[in-house]
């Protein structure tokens, strides 16, 4: 009962003080209106209260000043407390509505949740409300609160400023911190649906609970770098506490402080745990948007006023009553400007009407003069003490300001204007603490890795180089087998070795090409074209030398291998490859593929990350593919080189000829392509680095292949050619003796099957003629297609084989007497028959019948070169 009697004395004194206060003239007329405030719910609600009255008194006091018509009417408050109770709050309007007289508006509010409630509920009372603290964004919709009005500009402006800045420096990725309440909250709200439809990212949305650093903690383990806070006044210096405690200040954070009041910003005079020179540290650089108090300019308004003027007034009258500085007291000068006006014009409309109109004495309604207050309150437009007063839409159009706080101080540095929807930002006054605005995220850089210019020229000229020395070496090659300088050529299969050199060198060409250049389809022929050429040539290459040394290692072993099982096995390898190759090209074909790689740190600027890119030709199962071709290809140059090992201590009568240079091609082939295939798997990462490894190590193969196999014929042609070259006429003779020596070799292939029968004959008599030896039956009948060799040894056979047996009679069939007879009987025909179809060796050259190396030897002549 004594708070209630205390209430109801507050409201008496302060509505004879706004009445009967001093200077107060005597109007005319009366026009009452309901002041509805909190003024029994607290003591911090009616210091509010008592900081705003100040203001309305001056601007009744102004009001009655004015000229007639404004000056013919007097504004009459009748106060009303609302305690922020809805429900309480409507009682009392309903019994002030009830009780009379009749209010021609409603002034005032300050409690969202009152407010929200009695602009719900005037359309239905036909009353027009005009505040000077509903900020609420709810409140801007029209179809519900169409009869509210405020000269505060609403948080949803501060909001829309908030999004501008965004998209003024690009940041899409925010980080949001709000305190906790019912205003705050609603804003939130709204932030948030306006950051969606801006297509700015919240990566962390926390509350300001009672552990302000638990809640920057997570912002900070987002890794959230521009942060929006919402909070009051009395929080500003914990949080900033807290963001200097875990380290967000600084060059790569930016505080915007979204704050609905307009008072600036007093760090440290709030306990917080840090001292004054650390929150002026992390406030540092911080961007507050609030609201303008007051105008800026330096002239008068509607009420003759300058703002600084009104200011120096209200803060006589508030050091006389001892109260604090309410931010909303410019708010609540214009509201009552905006009051006074529309009502006095609206009087004066239905005045006129009542006077002037057809139909005299008829009192204008209720909802005809809410239609009226209305739509005068909607065009009302003048200069106040906060700036230009407009209302659009309900909502009051006026700038936000944008404070950076700098050292110790703010600084004014752009607006927000409402009406035009415009940003102005003065960057000669903004100051970074980086080179720049802070970044919204970890700069990545997308960089494409290319192969360069010029690697790609330097690698494409030693391509070159290298098949114009391949085809060199080859026209060298076949001129000097038509000078009659290399006796020893290998013919075709050097051929194929000069074909395998030339499709593997012309993969590289097509290996550095810029894959940005290209379309889609010209890259995926280009590359089929660099598997083809890459794949087909080295097994053509390898073949040929593999046969090669197959060649010679056969001719050292018991069993020879005949040239047409040679030629089935290059053949056979192309035709695998190739097999390979088409079905993979059918199968899964090769396509454009972008590789994304990780994030690699910038070692200039640690908030740059660089991410690489790069294209190269893969298809679905790459993997697969690869494995089968190593697979087949692998076991091969395995065998290769045991067959190159196995030759490498071969000694050859020619100087130009070695085997050693057949194993170290062989050898080198298969280091060249291990290296290649591990590099290229290893590099794969790197377009660049792949290009000039496989591609080094692919001419470099190719150029020691050439070196060993064809350098020492080339040196030995060059210092021994005058030595080789022969006259025309005997060059002629030569000719012409060689074509009668190939008839004379088909003449005795057709006798030599007749020896045989022959020779076959005399071997049954000797047999019959004496007890026969198996082993020398069997040897002589064992004879290999009329080879020397066999028919020497079964002829010797008996005189070794026999060595245990007694000393044979002279009349033994088998006595060394009648060998010696025999020997000389078949040896001159044998010497006729069958050397000259071997190798053309004269029949006086019998030594070489006790040398099986002299076979070899000229084998590997015409083979291994």
């Amino acid at each position: 009962m004594e708070r209630r009697g205390r209430a109801e004395t507050f409201s008496l004194l302060l509505v004879c003080w706004l009445l009967l206060g001093p200077g107060l003239a005597q109007v005319r007329h009366p026009l009452p209106v309901l002041w509805m405030m909190p003024v029994s719910s607290g003591s911090e609600r009616e210091n509010l209260t008592a900081a705003v009255a100040p203001a309305v008194r001056l601007a009744l006091q102004d009001l009655q000043r004015q000229p007639a018509p404004l000056g013919n009417y007097e504004i009459q408050l009748q106060l009303l407390d609302s305690q922020c109770d809805p429900a309480q709050s409507l009682k009392a309007l309903f019994d002030a509505l009830w009780a009379g007289p009749k209010f021609v508006l409603l002034f005032g509010g300050v409690c969202p949740s009152v407010t929200t409630l009695i602009a719900r509920s005037l359309p239905a009372l036909n009353l027009v409300q005009v505040s000077f603290a509903a900020s609420s964004p709810s409140l801007s919709n029209r179809k519900w609160y169409g009869n509210l009005f405020s000269t505060v500009p609403s948080d949803r402006a501060l909001n829309q400023a908030t999004v501008k800045l965004l998209q003024r420096y690009r940041w899409s990725r925010v980080g949001v911190i709000t305190q906790e309440g019912p205003r705050l909250s609603e804003m939130k709200k709204d932030l948030m649906r306006q950051l969606l439809k801006a297509e700015v990212q919240v990566v962390s949305s926390e509350s300001l609970s009672a552990d302000v650093c638990s809640s920057l903690r997570k912002l900070k383990e987002s890794d959230a770098r521009i942060i929006i806070g919402q909070f009051e006044e009395d929080s500003v210096s914990e949080v900033f506490c807290c963001a200097y405690r875990l380290n967000l200040f600084g060059p790569r954070y930016q505080w915007l402080v979204v704050d609905g009041g307009s008072a600036g910003w007093r760090l440290g005079w709030q306990v917080s745990g840090c001292t004054v020179d650390s929150l002026l540290t992390a406030a540092d650089g911080s961007i507050r948007l609030q609201r303008r108090p007051i105008s800026s300019t330096n002239t008068a308004g509607v009420s003759g006023r300058t703002p600084q003027d009104y200011q120096e007034s209200y803060l006589r009258e508030l050091i006389q009553e001892g109260s604090k500085v309410s931010p909303l007291h410019t708010f609540a000068y214009d509201a009552v400007w905006v009051a006074g006006r529309a009502v006095s014009q609206v009087m004066e409309a239905v005045k006129h009407r009542e006077r002037y109109s057809m139909q005299r004495n008829t009192s204008v309604s209720q909802e005809e003069v809410t239609r009226m207050l209305l739509e005068a309150v909607r065009q009302t437009q003048f200069e106040g003490v906060t700036g230009p007063v407009s209302f659009r839409n309900g909502e009051r159009m006026t700038s936000i300001e944008l404070i950076q706080f700098q050292d110790s101080s703010g600084v004014s540095v752009g607006e927000f204007s409402t009406s035009t929807q415009q940003l102005r930002l003065m960057n000669n006054l903004l100051k970074f603490k980086g080179p720049g605005p802070a970044r919204d995220r970890t700069l990545v850089v997308e960089q494409w890795q290319h192969v360069d210019l010029l690697l790609y020229a330097i690698i494409s000229s030693a391509a070159a180089v290298t098949i114009v020395i391949t085809l060199t070496v080859f026209c060298f090659t076949v001129c000097s087998r038509k000078l009659r300088l290399l006796r020893w050529s290998g013919g075709t299969r050097d051929e194929l070795l000069f074909l395998g050199i030339l499709l593997s060198s012309s993969s590289v060409l097509v290996s550095g090409l810029d894959e940005a250049l290209l379309t889609d389809q010209t890259f995926e022929v280009l590359c089929s074209v660099r598997l083809w050429t890459l794949c087909v040539g080295h097994t053509v290459g390898f073949a040929v030398l593999f046969t090669k040394a197959w060649r010679v290692f056969s001719l050292c072993s018991v069993k020879q291998t005949t040239t047409r099982l040679q030629q089935t096995v290059v053949f056979g390898l192309f035709l695998l490859d190739v097999f390979v190759l088409v079905s993979w090209q059918i199968l899964d074909p090769l396509r454009r593929v972008v590789l994304q790689q990780s994030l690699q740190s910038d070692s200039a600027d640690q908030d740059v990350v660089v991410r690489l890119f790069s294209e190269r030709c893969s298809c679905t199962n790459m993997d697969q593919w690869l494995t089968a071709v190593y697979g087949y290809k692998g076991p091969l140059l395995g065998l290769g080189c045991f067959v190159a090992w196995s030759i490498r201590s071969v000694q050859l009568d020619h100087p130009a000829v070695s085997s050693k240079q057949l194993t170290l091609s062989m050898f080198a082939v298969t280091v060249f392509s291990v290296s290649g295939v591990t590099g290229s798997l290893l590099t794969s990462h790197n377009p660049p680095v792949q290009f000039c490894v496989t591609s080094s190590l692919v001419l470099c193969c190719n150029i020691f292949t050439l070196s060993c196999m064809f350098g020492p014929k080339f040196v030995y042609v060059c210092f021994h050619g005058s030595e080789l070259q022969q006259p025309s006429e005997l060059q002629a003779a030569e000719d012409e003796a060689e074509e009668q020596l190939r008839r004379l070799k088909q003449q005795l292939k057709t006798q030599t099957e007749q020896l045989d029968v022959e020779i076959e004959t005399i071997t049954m008599q000797l047999c019959d003629a004496a007890d026969p030896d198996p082993k020398l039956q069997n040897t002589t009948r064992g004879r290999n297609n009329g080879e020397v060799r066999s028919v020497v040894s079964a002829l010797v056979c008996p005189e070794d084989g026999n060595s245990d047996r007694k000393p044979s009679s002279p009349d033994d069939i088998n006595s060394p007497e009648h060998v010696r007879r025999r020997l000389s009987v078949q040896l001159p025909i044998l010497h006729h028959s069958y050397l000259p179809v071997v190798g053309g060796v004269s029949a006086s050259s019998s030594s070489l019948f006790g040398s099986r190396e002299a076979f070899v030897h000229h084998d590997l002549l015409v083979i291994t070169s």
